[in-house]
């Protein structure tokens, strides 16, 4: 008997609803630079899942009780638009907004060289303009390239994507049906280089050994989002290179 208003199976024939195999990604693009007046900005799609992060700073702490002498002050700001579901969303801030901004502050933090802006503040903006499931990890992996297109020190860039379990089967990153109806949701974000763990959270219910396994197949899909993320920093600055180069001609 499968939930209201589920669409019955969602595995069929060893293949997802939307064709995917159980491992495989949804289509990513990554775009570095895209907003002018941001110190750093990134737009990323995901299938259908849009995402633009645009970073300020470091600039002075507002109030400026929140300053710390010794880091600066990281704040994120994750935002739903209002027509990015169907159902249409109410403006402003919300319980669960709040919640994933967090979340995001908290898996990008340990790749920030934050000692190295003290009493300072770095602001990231997100602004979901789409929802198709995985909207938390598709901001902090368009976030962290946001962060090195503003010139922040990282340590590393932070790589994220939900693994889950739909139809008994183990399965990455998730799109709506199978969030909504699915048995399990485990978002995870990954610094690639030192495979140090920024993000862990699970939603569900799935044995010891099925959640290492999705840890592992996580983890293998942050290498390949990594390199996507890498590819966007590179071409940004490849074309700033040329377009110096043409100026200067």
């Amino acid at each position: 008997m499968t939930k209201a208003g589920a669409p019955g199976k969602l595995i069929v024939k060893g293949k997802r609803l939307d064709g995917r195999k159980p491992d495989e990604l949804r289509p990513l693009t990554i775009t570095a630079g895209v907003i002018k007046n941001a110190e750093g900005s990134a737009a990323l799609e995901m299938g259908e899942t849009r995402v633009l992060a645009a970073v300020y700073g470091p600039r002075e702490v507002i109030p400026k009780h929140l300053a710390d002498p010794d880091k600066a002050y990281l704040d994120v700001i994750y935002d739903m638009m209002s027509f990015a579901t169907p159902e249409r969303n109410r403006p402003g801030p919300s319980r669960r907004s709040v919640e994933i901004s967090k979340v995001i502050r908290d898996a990008l933090s340990p790749a920030i060289f934050l000692e190295k802006y003290p009493k300072t503040k770095i602001d990231v903006y997100i602004e979901i303009t789409n929802a198709n499931a995985g909207t938390r990890t598709a901001a902090i992996t368009a976030a962290a390239v946001a962060l090195a297109d503003a010139g922040i020190e990282m340590r590393d860039l932070v790589a994220s994507v939900a693994g889950g379990k739909a139809d008994g089967q183990l399965m990455l990153d998730l799109f709506e049906p199978e969030d909504n109806f699915g048995e399990a949701d485990v978002p995870i974000a990954v610094l690639p280089r030192t495979g140090e763990i920024a993000l862990l959270q699970m939603d569900g219910d799935l044995t010891k050994d099925e959640l290492k396994k999705l840890l592992e197949m996580g983890k293998k899909a942050c290498e390949e989002i990594y390199a996507k993320q890498k590819e966007a920093l590179k071409k940004k600055y490849e074309i700033e290179k040329v377009t110096v180069e043409e100026a200067e001609k």
